[in-house]
């Protein structure tokens, strides 16, 4: 069961396009029908047209199998007609009779959509938690029932899938797991302490956890959920002592059900995340037709902020940031205010902005990220400023500079934007140009930095703060705290040194510009 929307987002990577009742977006899709050779008369939500290249033919169908969307694959028109003229009359065939019209490429065969379709409409689930099928929850329910004690189906990252509907069994720390939908930290640190995680880990038996009063812990007995070699997570039962017989024998069999649950959800998770992640790569290259590209985001064509984000442990600089992507694309369709992709070892994410907004609004998606990853996990960020669906790859620039101020600032720093440390930006552009040796190794402003490394003098800060003062000698004095007589010698013999025009305009700011690439770091 999913959303118009979600599918239209999925199937548009393969061409697919909705035409008629836009409002159809948030209907939900229970079932798929496609007609027979013999009887086209079927049932459900969704009618897959096979058998014909007519959209008059497909939604007659679609109507009289009262469906809330068709697709069809129209064959290519041999009237002269244009792709606007289809367009339009598939919008206006979807109108009159009450159905969403969805064009596919006749290029993609139906074999190839009729997988994904059924993938996405039967097996797709959507939770409170994000992702994972419905049917987690009756089975964490059956298995409550059979082995008598409270059930929690777990990811591999310790956070909650699904749990029983039963209270009776459960404990504190079961209530404040199921609430903060993750196991908190300290019980974590508890598991590990006990081998409890490096056990499940390792083996695919059951793991006894003995009662522990101190953390609001009475017994349970987890089991790893796992798909060939890799984890996929746990499922954790309540009991007083360990598991025997016909109730082990269920938990176990309980885990291999989760593992087929979870296998089919990533399944469908994945297909969506990648065609999501490669039209938000195509606009930040610039290789999308923008308007296109932003449509089959499920988008408004409004301006943006192009977010930049690395996340990574002291012992790994992978696995969070992988983390990081599978929590900024949790969700489906218009549940998510942005679409995000992976790209190289930064996350981008695509938020929709007004023009003149500040970045805070950007900031609070960036903090809710991080508060979702585990505490080890450092995250830093860069915020572009509000660019139009045309200008990304100008927004992904600047989100990667001010990604590069914040991993050069203290941990914990405030996110840059753009809007706001421009200036210091440019600086390290010119730093950049300095270091690459594109500056005059000659001049003024070379000579003064010289004589200063080699005799200990402190002509160059010296002129850049009488620059930045304009020339007040008493403001300038007050900065460096020395006398104003101090600074008047100085230029002084600085001119013996080297020619200093500082009545000509012009290598005033070329001697500004330089003496602000030669400096280390930006003075805020």
């Amino acid at each position: 069961m999913i959303t118009v929307d979600r599918l239209v987002n999925v199937l548009g990577g393969y061409g697919v396009r909705l035409f008629g009742r836009p409002e159809a977006r948030s209907t939900w899709l229970r079932s798929v029908a496609m007609p027979e050779a013999c009887e086209h008369h079927v049932a459900g939500d969704l009618l897959l047209a096979v058998g014909t290249c007519s959209i008059d033919e497909a939604v007659r169908w679609a109507a009289a199998a009262r469906a809330e969307a068709v697709l069809v694959r129209p064959a290519p028109d041999t009237e002269g007609a244009g792709e606007a003229d289809v367009e339009r009359k598939a919008a206006a065939l979807g109108h009159r009779h009450g159905v969403a019209v969805l064009l596919a490429d006749p290029a993609v065969s139906w074999s190839q959509l009729a997988g994904v379709v059924y993938g996405l409409v039967l097996e797709s689930r959507e939770t409170a938690s994000g992702r994972g099928p419905t049917d987690l929850f009756a089975l964490a329910d059956n298995l409550a029932d059979v082995i008598g004690g409270a059930v929690t189906i777990e990811d591999r990252h310790s956070r909650v899938l699904a749990y029983s509907r039963s209270q009776q069994a459960g404990d504190p720390a079961r209530l404040e797991t199921i609430v903060a939908r993750r196991v908190p930290d300290r019980l974590r640190e508890l598991f590990r302490q006990q081998g409890v995680l490096a056990r499940l880990a390792a083996t695919d038996e059951p793991v006894f956890v003995p009662p522990d009063a101190g953390h609001g812990l009475t017994g349970r007995m987890a089991v790893a959920v796992r798909a060939g070699r890799e984890l996929l997570g746990s499922v954790w039962v309540t009991c007083e002592r360990p598991l025997t017989g016909a109730h082990r024998h269920a938990l176990a069999d309980g885990a291999l059900t989760v593992a087929l649950h979870l296998l089919r959800s990533r399944t469908s998770a994945d297909l969506e995340r990648q065609v999501e992640s490669n039209l938000v790569i195509r606009l930040l290259e610039g290789s999308a037709d923008a308007a296109t590209a932003i449509s089959r985001l499920g988008l408004a064509p409004r301006t943006m902020r192009v977010i930049a984000i690395r996340a990574y442990t002291p012992d790994d600089r992978h696995a969070a940031l992988l983390l990081a992507f599978e929590e900024a694309t949790a969700g489906f369709g218009w549940s998510r205010p942005g679409r995000s992709a992976l790209l190289g070892d930064t996350l981008y994410t695509l938020l929709p902005a007004e023009p003149a907004e500040p970045a805070e609004a950007a900031r609070r998606w960036i903090r809710t990220l991080h508060a979702e990853l585990p505490t080890r996990v450092r995250v830093t960020a860069g915020i572009s400023a509000p660019a139009e669906v045309t200008e990304l790859p100008s927004g992904r620039q600047e989100a990667d500079e001010c990604l590069a101020l914040n991993e050069s600032a203290e941990p914990g720093a405030v996110p840059p934007a753009y809007d706001d440390s421009w200036d210091d930006i440019l600086l390290r552009r010119l730093r950049a140009t300095a270091r690459t040796g594109r500056i005059p190794a000659r001049g003024p402003v070379s000579t003064l930095l010289r004589h200063d490394s080699s005799h200990g003098t402190h002509f160059a800060a010296t002129l850049r703060v009488w620059l930045e003062c304009q020339g007040d000698l008493t403001l300038a004095a007050n900065r460096l705290e020395v006398h104003p007589n101090t600074v008047r010698n100085r230029l002084r013999k600085m001119g013996e040194l080297t020619p200093l025009d500082l009545g000509d305009a012009r290598q005033r700011l070329a001697m500004t510009i330089m003496l602000a690439a030669a400096a280390d770091e930006p003075r805020r």
